[in-house]
């Protein structure tokens, strides 16, 4: 018999197994899939509001959230936080069309994902000056919806020590908030993270799959008053 940990896990990556696979539609501006409306509140409802895709978790979330309303960010409420989010993956799907960087919706939470081979030179942690302006791009959508934190999270294939890609994740991570804060970004809506090569989304045994494991994933979250 399951345990309840268990079973929730389980209901969580089979909630999210739907979402990435047929419960999506086909953006009319990009050509690219993105989750279907029904599919987002199936996953919202499921995983029992969880964050699904924030790798610091559920507590710091609320945490994070609290502290920026009680910092005069205003907090979203019922039916306003999803066409917030709606407004704002649109806007995020046009600026980044074509740059190599996807734009991924689960329930009310966007991940974007950056390849570490358009985002940094090997094994460097300084953002390549090409990719300054995909940032730039990014900076100005977070600007613009200011009802939101977003984690940045460094990642990296397997290849190397734990502790040499737990502190090249990081320093990725670090850079890329310091980007953004440089784009004026409020730091306090910033929570950077690495976590080395302990989440892959795809095989390290092959140089493709270690390819699509060196990434930055940006989750931006809204700012709820629940």
């Amino acid at each position: 018999m399951m345990t309840p940990i268990a079973r929730n896990a389980w209901i969580s990556l089979t909630v999210v197994a739907c979402v990435l696979s047929a419960c999506t539609t086909l953006d009319p501006y990009t050509r690219e899939e993105k989750t279907s409306n029904a599919a987002k509140g199936a996953a919202i409802g499921a995983a029992a509001g969880a964050a699904i895709g924030l790798i610091t978790g559920d507590d710091s979330a609320e945490r994070k959230k609290r502290a920026l309303i009680g910092a005069g960010i205003g907090a979203l409420a019922g039916g306003g936080v999803g066409l917030y989010m709606d407004n704002q993956e649109l806007k995020l799907r046009k600026e980044l069309e074509g740059t190599g960087v996807s734009v991924t919706r689960i329930g009310d939470n966007i991940t974007l994902n950056m390849p570490g081979n358009v985002t940094f030179a090997f094994d460097s942690a300084d953002v390549s000056a090409q990719f300054y302006p995909v940032l730039d791009s990014v900076g100005k959508v977070l600007n613009e919806f200011d009802q939101t934190f977003i984690e940045v999270a460094g990642h990296t294939d397997s290849v190397g020590t734990d502790s040499y890609n737990q502190a090249l994740s990081e320093r990725r991570a670090s850079s890329v908030a310091a980007y953004l804060r440089s784009r004026q970004v409020r730091a306090d809506r910033l929570i950077a993270i690495g976590v080395g090569e302990r989440f892959p989304i795809a095989d390290n045994n092959t140089d493709t799959g270690r390819a699509q494991n060196r990434r930055v994933e940006l989750t931006i979250v809204p700012v709820t008053a629940q």
